[in-house]
């Protein structure tokens, strides 16, 4: 991939260097806000019953919603509320779950009033995400409803925001961490004595801590209330402890810990040992290898285990071959580390730091294009589990983002491509070219102090004379510094290989900032094949829906002698057109059928101005009628009318709504 240029030492300057260093990490974590999107609920709602906007003849027993893939629930998770907004559920969840499916509901009492009830339900999806919403069903008749369900969606708002941030930043601090310290102990162990090497990777194990102490005190309200303040709610946070997501967190602050010690070793005990000493040559040799391979076991050990953390509460924890995907999705995040993590450290050692050995770029290079290989087939099987056909590819969005990624990474690999060429015209001469010392005071680019404007001949006359003051001696070094460092700059740049070099680095290094973007946010979108087995499913249940039969049971009372008793009106199969069979049997309290002199039934459709349309049902048997070619013109809520007379002067009208598809 990306290769380095060899050229003279540069002066560090702890300041200059240390805000172009966070330029460089500002950069990389806008892309990442930039890029960011609010995380999608990966658990879908398949089905209620009572179906949503379904009006029922009398109250059900309970509600129950069924989801795409596990949830976890509690007993404030589905409520349902009254016309008036008043909880009526008996406020216990039920566990309905079967097998495969995954189902829950909540029991309602006997004796509730008609009209629009509302059930609003919030949950946690088996990788992480929250998922909430609301729907109205009716019981008898629909009514006027003053219920209030939350606005604001499961993991929305500020809170969601911050979570998001942190969570996207998170990703960023992984990268910076084991991908810088991977490159200084398999690529450039001298890199280790450059500080703004370790700068990067310190900067990168403190924004990881960081946002993952956030994230675990953001937990709770992100899951839950959704309110700020909620952060301070130690009860909420020793309920997050007890979940998935919780559990992963803490277990990467340990993590964290073990990677500080890993971090003062490789900054400590193994960058003395890349100083040149005075001892036993062949003794430093093993001492440094014995180091090198301690730390490579060691930091294997602690970036598995962090990637690990990912894993075990994301897309990989749940669906498909779960015991396969945990495994390949920390391969997938170590091999994105050591990419595009390794090439942060390569351009911050390339601005920041001295001469860059071209056998360090090339060991880089070969560890980069393993990185690559691994991502294709890791990636591979990702896409096949989370997409699961190639038409998902365009007609979701996570295929349209995956597709993306592709392309960038198709991108980065060409530009990799033109920047080895690059370096290939680098002669090996230039690898052994050194600059002269320079003060490590200096601007690292070459930018003179104040009085760097000063005339050579000026300096070589002021230092010809007698001996100046040690302030004096002191600015004429700073210049003499500064005048070297310019005509440094001056001869760096005026090289075309390295100056074409160095843009094709940045240029990968963009894309690569893009590419980590595009990938946070394809880990916060819903898998395509969730997606589509959810419009599959809605799909199928309003196809079931159209072809069911319309059954109604109405009470009536005309108020005379005998005039108590219930209609059963079958209408099949309850859709639009003029195929519809109507029956209807008429029964008295105790059950058994019995004759009417008359009865009436239309149907009209208020919202598109259609009906009454009368219907003529012909008698056929003791308490029976028929009426074959019911036509209803469009699908729609359509109110029934049925009149019913026991007598010459007793009579009722009943009306109920019902769905035609």
């Amino acid at each position: 991939m990306a290769l380095a240029i060899t050229g003279s030492a540069r002066r560090r300057s702890t300041g200059g260097a240390a805000l172009r260093l966070l330029a460089v990490v500002a950069a990389l974590l806008g892309a990442l806000l930039g890029g960011a999107a609010p995380a999608s609920a990966h658990a879908a709602l398949t089905g209620s019953d009572p179906a949503q906007g379904s009006v029922v003849d009398s109250a059900p027993e309970q509600v129950s919603l069924t989801f795409s893939e596990g949830v976890a629930m509690g007993n404030d998770s589905l409520r349902v509320l009254d016309p008036k907004g008043k909880r009526v559920d008996r406020g216990k969840l039920r566990n309905l779950c079967s097998g495969s499916v995954v189902k829950y509901g909540a029991g309602l009492p006997p004796g509730l009033p008609d009209g629009t009830y509302t059930v609003a339900w919030q949950a946690v999806s088996a990788d992480s995400h929250p998922v909430s919403g609301a729907f109205t069903f009716s019981m008898g008749a629909p009514s006027k409803t003053t219920a209030a369900v939350p606005q604001q969606e499961a993991g929305g708002g500020l809170v969601g925001a911050l979570y998001g941030i942190a969570r996207y930043l998170a990703y960023a601090g992984f990268v910076l961490l084991a991908g810088g310290a991977a490159f200084v102990v398999a690529c450039r162990p001298a890199a280790a004595l450059v500080r703004s090497v370790q700068r990067l990777v310190v900067y990168g194990w403190a924004v990881l801590t960081g946002t993952t102490i956030a994230m675990l005190l953001l937990r709770a309200p992100y899951t839950g209330s959704g309110r700020l303040a909620d952060v301070f709610d130690f009860g909420g946070l020793q309920q997050v402890l007890l979940t998935k997501p919780g559990a992963a967190l803490v277990s990467r602050l340990l993590l964290l810990a073990a990677a500080a010690l890993f971090i003062a070793v490789l900054f400590g005990a193994y960058a003395r040992a890349q100083e040149a000493g005075d001892g036993d040559p062949a003794e430093d040799a093993r001492r440094r290898k014995d180091l090198a391979l301690g730390l490579g076991v060691g930091g294997v050990i602690v970036a598995a285990g962090l990637a690990a953390t990912w894993a075990m509460a994301e897309h990989a924890s749940t669906g498909l071959q779960t015991a396969v995907a945990m495994p390949v999705d920390v391969l997938h995040l170590l091999a994105v580390a050591a990419w595009l993590g390794g090439l942060a450290a390569l351009v911050v050692s390339l601005y920041w730091g001295p001469a860059v050995e071209r056998s360090a770029v090339r060991r880089f290079s070969r560890i980069a294009f393993g990185s690559v290989l691994v991502l294709v087939v890791t990636g591979l099987y990702q896409s096949w589990r989370q997409v699961g056909t190639l038409r998902a590819l365009t007609d979701t969005s996570y295929g349209r983002l995956l597709l993306l990624k592709a392309g960038l990474v198709v991108v980065l690999v060409g530009i990799g491509w033109v920047s080895r060429r690059w370096t290939g015209r680098l002669g090996e001469a230039a690898e052994v070219t050194q600059a002269a010392p320079v003060d490590t005071d200096a601007d690292p680019d070459g930018d003179a102090d104040a009085d760097a404007d000063t005339d050579p001949g000026d300096v070589s006359r002021e230092t010809a004379g007698p001996a100046p003051d040690p302030a004096r001696a002191a600015q004429l070094a700073r210049q003499q510094v500064a005048l070297r460092t310019a005509r440094t700059k001056r001869i760096r740049d005026a090289d075309p290989e390295r100056l074409g070099l160095r843009r094709s680095v940045l240029a990968e290094t963009s894309v690569a900032v893009v590419l980590l973007a595009v990938t946070t946010v394809l880990t916060a979108t819903e898998p395509a094949r969730t997606e589509e087995a959810v419009k599959a499913t809605g799909a199928a249940g309003r196809s079931a829906a159209a072809n069911q039969p319309q059954v109604l049971t109405i009470p009536f009372d005309t108020g005379g002698p005998h005039g108590k008793g219930t209609a059963r009106i079958d209408l099949d199969p309850g859709r639009s057109g003029s195929g519809n069979t109507l029956r209807l049997r008429i029964s008295d309290p105790s059950g058994r059928t019995r004759d009417v002199p008359e009865v009436k039934i239309s149907f009209t459709l208020k919202d598109k101005k259609l009906g009454p349309l009368p219907v003529a049902p012909k008698h056929f048997g003791k308490g029976h009628w028929s009426a074959d070619g019911v036509q209803l013109p469009v699908p729609g809520r359509w109110r029934l009318s049925l009149l019913v007379r026991t007598s010459d002067i007793d009579q009722v009208t009943e009306f109920r709504n019902v769905k035609i598809g």
